[in-house]
């Protein structure tokens, strides 16, 4: 897949058939993800109530952080509004230790979270011993891309380290390969169940598959989720994983 320039990546440039597609990704993939037996979710990914919506319509019941530094830029829908409690926080410390089933982190939210460490061992801590958390982050393969747009060349080069990139607008975003992706997880106290690229299809595989047939949406995502590339973080430019905390004895 190729690296989709910046100015694409909050889905404001032409890519709308891609990221059609890529929603429609996260969504088949939260829903296949989800608990089957109605539970308690945290949702991390910002506030923007999609995710959490999608819990809350599946029968679960949903906590949903909000950074009280970020604008909120959604809202649950009122019809969800009995299963969503929207706190305003940015830490987890007004949750009990083992009081959620599933914590969802979705929208990037480790990567621009950059003490993600700190922020996977509040996750664990707030998980039951059995339950489980879907983690998406930026790759190797997204930071490289933006600091080749902004000729940072002596920089593109894969180290064991930690990559920061600047953004464009100012902000900074963690970067990981599936090794560091695991380790994160891993080193937090949970083992991982896979980890994969979010999507292998490249925007321009995807808008011919469309422009020939609309229908197609839900081939190309049962294609996507169906294909099992697990730990190649050459394609993509986010990288998803499923993690569970051990059972104590």
């Amino acid at each position: 897949m190729l690296p989709i320039p910046a100015e694409e990546l909050n889905g404001s440039g032409t890519l709308g058939p891609y990221w059609t597609f890529y929603r429609a990704v996260v969504a088949e993939q939260l829903s296949r993800w989800l608990p089957g037996r109605p539970s308690v979710v945290l949702d991390l990914s910002g506030g923007r109530g999609r995710w959490s919506s999608q819990a809350a319509k599946a029968g679960h019941k949903v906590i949903e952080v909000v950074d009280f530094r970020r604008a909120v830029e959604g809202q649950p829908q009122l019809r969800d509004a009995d299963r969503v409690r929207q706190v305003r926080a940015d830490d987890l410390a007004f949750l009990p230790d083992g009081c959620v089933d599933a914590v969802v982190a979705e929208e990037r939210a480790l990567s621009i979270e950059l003490m993600a460490e700190s922020a996977m061992e509040d996750v664990v801590r707030v998980l039951r011993p059995g339950g489980r958390a879907l983690v998406c982050v930026d790759s190797l393969v997204l930071g490289m891309a933006i600091l080749a747009e902004q000729n940072y060349w002596a920089h593109l080069r894969q180290t064991g380290e930690v990559m920061l990139v600047p953004w464009p607008d100012g902000s900074i975003t963690r970067c990981f390969s599936s090794g560091q992706l695991r380790e994160l997880l891993t080193g937090a106290g949970l083992e991982v169940e896979w980890v994969r690229p979010r999507t292998v299809l490249s925007p321009s595989t995807v808008d011919h598959v469309l422009a020939t047939d609309t229908r197609a949406l839900t081939w190309l995502v049962r294609t996507e989720l169906d294909a099992h590339p697990n730990d190649d973080d050459t394609v993509g430019i986010h990288l998803v994983a499923s993690a569970v905390k051990k059972e104590t004895r």
